[in-house]
């Protein structure tokens, strides 16, 4: 969870091979430079992008219906903790292991927007799923953040260690999505991955976020895709 534009009071297929969690491991313990990451492809194949077969399913439905109305847009795979961005045009960019919420859930709790981090429950860390526009914004300090839902005060950002015991930097080296379920809500992304393929497309127009569920069924949030 991150602060507000003016702060508040407050089962799928496995995506990935261990050979490439490995690489991805290594960039996020040593946040590697940009160029190390995996980057944009003219085409989402087999043989580019690796993806659950729910995630496939929902591009198929964005690209064929253009739901993302030509804006920049990511998928969110909360059961594979991973996130997969898109040009306007439907081209994927990259995609790279992230953080999600700690608790299990597809829904923000009502007002948690609005409390301070001390006083939110473990079981209150939801990361919240369904469609979303997005924005470029800031947070207290400065830095930059893509808001995805505002008033739940759920944001996209480069992942920052909070607190040692946390060790988010290994848990978003780790193979096993369960491993990343460890934030307030908030979606962190790996520094480099954020600068080389968020930052210049969702982190500067108005974009969409799309966050598959991870307890309820995928038709509950995207309908329409289901026929796809």
């Amino acid at each position: 969870m991150t602060t507000a534009r003016h702060p508040p009071n407050a089962q799928h297929a496995t995506a990935l091979t261990r050979r490439q969690w490995s690489r991805w491991a290594t960039g996020a313990l040593a946040l590697a430079a940009p160029g190390a990451w995996a980057s944009a492809a003219q085409g989402t194949d087999d043989g580019e992008w690796q993806a659950s077969a729910t995630a496939r399913q929902l591009l198929r439905w964005v690209a064929g219906t253009a739901d993302n109305a030509g804006m920049p847009f990511v998928v969110i795979d909360k059961p594979e903790a991973c996130a997969h961005v898109f040009s306007g045009r439907a081209q994927w960019l990259g995609s790279a292991p992230v953080l999600l919420g700690l608790a299990a859930g597809d829904r923000s709790v009502p007002g948690i927007g609005q409390r301070p981090v001390a006083q939110v429950r473990p079981h209150e860390r939801t990361t919240p799923a369904g469609r979303f526009v997005t924005e470029p914004g800031q947070n207290l300090q400065g830095e930059d953040i893509v808001w995805i839902d505002y008033d739940a005060a759920v944001s996209l950002h480069r992942v920052r260690s909070a607190t040692a015991i946390e060790r988010r930097l290994q848990r978003l080296a780790s193979p096993r999505a369960r491993d990343r379920r460890i934030s307030y809500g908030c979606i962190n992304a790996p520094d480099a991955f954020y600068s080389q393929h968020i930052a210049p497309y969702l982190g500067q127009v108005p974009g969409v976020a799309y966050v598959l569920p991870d307890t309820e069924p995928f038709a509950t949030f995207f309908i329409a895709a289901s026929a796809y």
